[in-house]
């Protein structure tokens, strides 16, 4: 069964408990470090524990949720292995896992509604990485990363 690791921060408490109920009814384990009251918090330390997960490999994918998204998958994109995409539909969703190999999706409660967001989820947990001319662009982003890209 394969894992996924929430996170949220306080502008999304409450559709982080319903996106978990409908990841585990997809089947998966879902590992919450998330918030579970609307108390302030900083997103960065959120992303980070999620992040942590998957790079310990303790998860598979992530799913973090903001307000808009934008600022947890800035935090997450500092994480050397994580590519975390944000998404505000379904398209995008599928995409980034078939052509990006990303392994974190990102949202936002004040953007999206729950069923659009239980969408993107599913798309996401759906896709798989395609490789093939993909594998070339996605080593690419890892050069970058490490501090070995050569045009």
């Amino acid at each position: 069964m394969k894992k996924i690791v929430i996170a949220n921060d306080h502008a999304a408490v409450d559709m982080k408990f319903k996106i978990k109920e409908y990841i585990e009814s997809l089947g998966y384990e879902v590992i919450n470090v998330g918030i579970d009251e609307i108390v302030r918090c900083d997103y960065p330390d959120l992303a980070y524990a999620a992040c942590e997960k998957i790079i310990s490999k303790e998860a598979e994918l992530g799913v973090l949720i903001c307000g808009t998204g934008v600022g947890m998958s800035l935090a997450a994109n500092k994480i050397k292995g994580i590519r975390a995409c944000v998404c505000s539909e379904t398209y995008s969703a599928r995409l980034c896992r078939e052509h990006n190999n990303a392994n974190v999706i990102c949202f936002g409660e004040r953007v999206i509604g729950i069923e659009t967001a239980k969408e993107i989820v599913k798309a996401f947990l759906g896709a798989e990485f395609q490789n093939g001319k993909h594998s070339a662009r996605v080593q690419k982003i890892i050069d970058i990363e490490e501090g070995k890209y050569k045009k």
